[in-house]
């Protein structure tokens, strides 16, 4: 059994990537896992100043919901982010918050598995290219870590197009791959 954080990056409650985090969580809770979601709704994660305080201290000087995110992340074994593809691009909250984490780069941290999981109107198989690239710039940082999945589900335009699309068994899949 793993311990599983999902992000769920959409601000939007129900949204097609909250969704789609859900039914990741299904398949990780069925194959076994300990699996905890962390929904950016409602929580106050300000921009990084830059001031590198956190390379000090080991967490962030700004006093908001970032630090206790980055708690949890570090007791994971498996890390899963869920965003929507805004104009090619995760979402701005997901940049942000990875911005933030940079206070867990000289931390011992426990995952290795990363896994990221895409909506978008679009369906052209590049649409979540620059998403990937993104956050693997924040998986290079942690050299014990993966990017062990991705799931792109793409000609998405509301909560229906997901709700009982064939790409959900790849969802569930990836879960029991944990």
């Amino acid at each position: 059994m793993k311990k599983v954080i999902v992000i769920s990056t959409s601000l939007r409650p129900g949204s097609n990537s909250d969704i789609l985090a859900d039914s990741f969580i299904e398949g990780a809770v069925a194959a076994g896992n300990e699996v905890e979601k962390i929904s950016l709704v409602g929580k106050n994660i300000q921009f990084c100043k830059g001031c590198l305080a956190c390379q000090k201290l080991g967490r962030c000087v700004i006093n908001d919901d970032v630090n206790d995110i980055m708690a949890q992340v570090l007791k994971a074994d498996a890390v899963v982010w869920a965003t929507p593809i805004y104009y090619y691009e995760m979402s701005g909250q997901m940049k942000t918050l990875i911005d933030r984490m940079n206070a867990m780069y000289p931390l011992d941290y426990q995952f290795r598995d990363v896994y990221l999981l895409t909506t978008a109107a679009e369906d052209e198989p590049h649409v979540p290219q620059r998403a990937e690239a993104g956050l693997m710039g924040w998986i290079d940082c942690y050299p014990k870590s993966r990017l062990a999945g991705t799931l792109f589900c793409g000609g998405v335009n509301d909560a229906r197009d997901i709700q009982g699309n064939h790409k959900l068994q790849v969802a569930y899949a990836m879960g029991k791959d944990i």
